[in-house]
C-alpha cells in the first residue's frame, strides 16, 4: 500500500512543477517585444504633462523614451501602466563619469524619488556618443557603471536597466550582415561596454535609421525593402555566406550588430532599437520624406515587431522598437525632415493615420481614427478658394450642404465653406495619405467641426457606425466574458496538460514506492 505522505508529497510537487510552467509562460508574455515613442519637446505647442499623459494612455502607448528626466512629465506618469525611459544628456557624461557621489544624486532625485509610481525601467546615458562626442569617450563606461552601482545602492538594479544608444554608424560593412563589425577605433570603448551589458543583462541601444540608409544607397537598396512591403523571393537580399533572405532592411541592420557582437564573442546581449521612423515632409533633397511613405514605414514597422517574427539571423527573439518620434519637432533646424518624423503635432492631432488595425492595441484607439479635414488658419484666401473650388468640382466633394439656405452655408465665408468641402473629400477617400493637403491649406484635426445642425461629413459617418453597433453593447460584453472565460479555460487546460506531462514523468517513481 502507499504511504499517503509519499502521495501528498508528489501531488505538491507536481502543482509546483505546473505553476512554475505556468509562471514561466506567463513571463514570456510579460516580456515580449513593444512598440514604444520617442518625446522630443522641441515643440511650440507641447501639451501639458498631465494632458500628455492622458493622451498617451488614450492612444494605448505603454512604453515611451525621453530625452531627459523631466519631473513634471515624471509625476503625472504616476500611477500609470506606462514604462519610461529617462535620459543623461551628453553635457552630463563628465560629471556621471567622474563621480560617483553625482551619480548617486541623479539615481535619487531622478529615479528613487518617482519609483515605484511611477514605472522608470531604463536609464539611457548620453546619445550617440561615440561618434557624435568622441571626446567623451572615456567617460562612457564610468558613468554607466557609476549609475549601476547608484541604482545597486538604492535596490533598483533588478527593475532599473543602465545602457547607451549608438549610431549605426559604428558597424561597418553591415551588408551582408554576416560581414559586419565594429569600428576598430572603437572597440576599446565598445568591447567593455558590451561586457557591462552583459553582465547587468542590458540591451545594446541602436539608433537604426533605414530611411538614410536608402538615401545614401538608393541604387543599391530597393525602396521597397526599406518599407517592409511584401517582396518576392527573386528580390529578397540574400547574405552569400549563410543564404540567409532579408525582407526588409531594419532586420538586416539588427543581425549586422548580432554579427558584430559575436565577432567580439559576445552571444547574450540583446538589440533594443532606441530610434527609428520616417520623415514624412521633406526639402527638394529629400523626395522620399513623404506622407505616403511614413504611413507605410511605421505602420509596417508596428505588425513587424507585434508579429514576433524575430530576424532571419535569430527569429526567436524580437527587438522592441521606440518610434521616432511621437510630436513633429516644429522648432528644430534645417533640413526640412527634422521637423516631420511625429506621427502627431504637438496638440495631439495626427500628422497621419498609421494601417495598425487588428495588431494590437497600440495606436488603435477608435477616437484616434475620428479625424476630419479643415482649413487651416491663417492660409491664403485667393488659395483657399481655389482648394475649395477644385474640391467642389474636379475633386467630387458633396457640396450641397454649404449653399445658400443650406445646415451649413452660414457661416457664410470662404474658410468655413472650404472646411466642409475638404472634409467631405478627405471622408470620401478613406482618409487616405494626401487627402488633406490642398496644396498645404489644409489640416488634419480630431476635434469635431460641426456646429449645431450643420454635422460635417466625419460626424456623419461615425453617426452612422454607431447606429449600426449601438444593438450590439451587450453581444460585446459577452465576448468581452468569453474572452476572460477562455482565458481562465487556457490557464486551467495548461495546468492539466502540465500536470499530464508530469505525471508521466513521475508515475514511474511511484510505482517504485509502491513496490
Amino acid at each position: 500500500m502507499i504511504n499517503p505522505n509519499y502521495l501528498t508529497f508528489s501531488f505538491s510537487l507536481l502543482l509546483l512543477l505546473a505553476f512554475t510552467q505556468l509562471h514561466e509562460a506567463t513571463s514570456d508574455q510579460t516580456n515580449a517585444p513593444f512598440v514604444g515613442v520617442n518625446i522630443g519637446t522641441d515643440v511650440s505647442n507641447l501639451l501639458p504633462a498631465p494632458d500628455l499623459v492622458n493622451f498617451l494612455e488614450h492612444q494605448k502607448i505603454t512604453h515611451i523614451r525621453l530625452y531627459d528626466a523631466n519631473p513634471d512629465i515624471l509625476r503625472a506618469l504616476s500611477g500609470t501602466d506606462i514604462h519610461v525611459t529617462i535620459s543623461v544628456p551628453n553635457n552630463q557624461l563628465l560629471a556621471m563619469g567622474s563621480s560617483n557621489a553625482t551619480a548617486s544624486s541623479w539615481i535619487r532625485k531622478n529615479v528613487a524619488a518617482f519609483r515605484p509610481g511611477t514605472r522608470i525601467t531604463a536609464v539611457s546615458v548620453g546619445d550617440e556618443v561615440l561618434t557624435t562626442l568622441p571626446s567623451a569617450a572615456p567617460l562612457l563606461l564610468p558613468a554607466l557603471l557609476s549609475l549601476h552601482a547608484a541604482l545597486v545602492d538604492s535596490n533598483l538594479h533588478n527593475d532599473v536597466i543602465v545602457s547607451t544608444p549608438h549610431s549605426a554608424s559604428i558597424i561597418l560593412n553591415p551588408f551582408p550582415p554576416s560581414q559586419a563589425f565594429f569600428n576598430q577605433t572603437l572597440e576599446t570603448f565598445i568591447l567593455p561596454l558590451l561586457h557591462f551589458l552583459s553582465q547587468t543583462n542590458s540591451p545594446l541601444m541602436l539608433n537604426l535609421y533605414p530611411y538614410y540608409v536608402f538615401m545614401q544607397n538608393k541604387n543599391l537598396v530597393p525602396l521597397d525593402n526599406t518599407l517592409f512591403k511584401t517582396l518576392p523571393v527573386s528580390k529578397q537580399m540574400v547574405d552569400p555566406n549563410t543564404l540567409l533572405h532579408y525582407t526588409n532592411l531594419l532586420d538586416a541592420m539588427i543581425d549586422a550588430a548580432y554579427f558584430s557582437m559575436k565577432n567580439l564573442n559576445v552571444s547574450d546581449v540583446v538589440v533594443l532599437v532606441t530610434e527609428t521612423g520616417w520623415p514624412s515632409k521633406g526639402d527638394s533633397k529629400e523626395p522620399y520624406a513623404t506622407l505616403s511613405n511614413a504611413v507605410t514605414y511605421n505602420s509596417n514597422l508596428i505588425k513587424h515587431v507585434l508579429d514576433r517574427s524575430g530576424t532571419p539571423l535569430h527569429p526567436e527573439t524580437t527587438s522592441s522598437v521606440y518610434i521616432y518620434e511621437l510630436f513633429n519637432e516644429d522648432l528644430r533646424s534645417p533640413p526640412v525632415s527634422e521637423a516631420y518624423w511625429g506621427l502627431f503635432y504637438g496638440n495631439a492631432t495626427p500628422a497621419y493615420l498609421l494601417r495598425v488595425s487588428g495588431v494590437g492595441a497600440f495606436l488603435a484607439s477608435d477616437n484616434a481614427n475620428q479625424t476630419y479635414c479643415v482649413a487651416g488658419d491663417g492660409v491664403d484666401l485667393k488659395v483657399l478658394q481655389a482648394a475649395l473650388d477644385w474640391a467642389c468640382g474636379p475633386g467630387r466633394a458633396n457640396c450641397s450642404e454649404i449653399q445658400p439656405g443650406e445646415s451649413c452655408f452660414q457661416p457664410n465665408n470662404v474658410k468655413n465653406h472650404a472646411s466642409y468641402a475638404f472634409d467631405s473629400y478627405y471622408q470620401s477617400q478613406g482618409k487616405s495619405p494626401g487627402s488633406c493637403d490642398f496644396k498645404g491649406v489644409a489640416t488634419i484635426t480630431t476635434s469635431d467641426p460641426s456646429r449645431g445642425s450643420c454635422i460635417f461629413p466625419g460626424s456623419k459617418n461615425l453617426s452612422n457606425k454607431t447606429k449600426q453597433v449601438v444593438n450590439t453593447t451587450h453581444s460585446s460584453n459577452a465576448r468581452d466574458n468569453l474572452r476572460f472565460r477562455t482565458f481562465r479555460s487556457i490557464e486551467i487546460s495548461a495546468i492539466y496538460n502540465i500536470l499530464h506531462s508530469c505525471l508521466a514523468a513521475v508515475f514511474p517513481v511511484l510505482l517504485l514506492f509502491v513496490l
